[in-house]
């Protein structure tokens, strides 16, 4: 069997899987009755399958790929994955309907796009820096999702809307505590991945990545002060969706932006 088929038939079945949990959750959401442990499973399925792809996709001979879209496909399976095993301790299952057709989208792109960059072998440190950065752009991408959920939420409240969503999701005081809690871990990762890359790095100018690190300090930044405003004024609400989903949006353009400037235009 060939690398591409080994690569595309994993890659078929997880977004199958991934788009049928999201379907079905799609449906519990909106009152219809589904076994859940079937919907969890299809999940499973789904991120075995494409954690087995990006392994592939990531591992080659001459050393490690990490182009744009296959970075970007494996912080869909790590999104995905977090929010599987979160379901296991908090009733999120309704994350699944917005992640797993992100995760399903991230595959299909990587399968379907083109290489940007060649493999090639990575010193232990820029590993660790790679790898913090993902963890940390994972955390927040989840807990953007987190937020627009928690603004849904008490839309329906405000509204006096009992049904669908709102009936399946926790209180939202232990929503509210569930994002900000994947906000610290997103920040503590974050600031690692900056002091990480701060010492990898001696030139960012040379290395084209002025642009990555301004917007990573200013999502650092925009989090920053949306926990101290957590801590002493008692922001919640709305205010901690917008900053929440800002820093998001900056983060997002500092890593996606930097990566396909350098690789696709550059």
């Amino acid at each position: 069997m060939s690398l591409l088929l080994m690569q595309t038939l994993p890659a078929i079945i997880a977004i199958i899987c991934y788009l049928t949990a999201a379907g079905l959750q799609w449906q519990v959401a909106n009152g219809q009755s589904f076994n859940s442990k079937l919907i969890k499973l299809a999940g499973l399925v789904a991120l075995i399958t494409h954690g087995y792809a990006a392994y592939l996709d990531l591992h080659r001979p001459e050393g490690i790929h990490l182009d744009f879209f296959s970075v970007g496909s494996l912080i869909g399976w790590l999104v995905a994955a977090l929010v599987l095993l979160s379901s296991l301790r908090q009733k999120v299952d309704n994350l699944y309907i917005g992640i797993f057709p992100l995760a399903a989208t991230a595959l299909l792109f990587n399968q379907l796009g083109i290489d940007t960059s060649t493999a090639k072998h990575y010193d232990g440190s820029l590993v660790v820096h790679i790898l913090l950065s993902i963890l940390a752009y994972s955390i927040f991408t989840l807990a953007a999702f987190q937020a627009i959920l928690l603004s849904k939420q008490e839309y329906q409240l405000k509204h006096h809307k009992t049904r669908g969503l709102l009936r399946s999701l926790p209180p939202l005081q232990t929503m509210e505590t569930l994002l900000f809690q994947m906000i610290w871990t997103g920040l503590i990762l974050l600031t690692l991945s900056l002091v990480s890359g701060a010492l990898v790095f001696e030139d960012l100018f040379a290395q084209h990545l002025i642009h990555k690190t301004v917007l990573s300090i200013l999502a650092w930044l925009l989090y920053a002060i949306l926990l101290i405003g957590r801590h002493f004024l008692g922001w919640r609400s709305h205010k901690a969706i917008r900053w929440t989903v800002g820093g998001f949006i900056v983060l997002m353009l500092s890593f996606f932006g930097s990566k396909f400037v350098v690789e696709l235009l550059i």
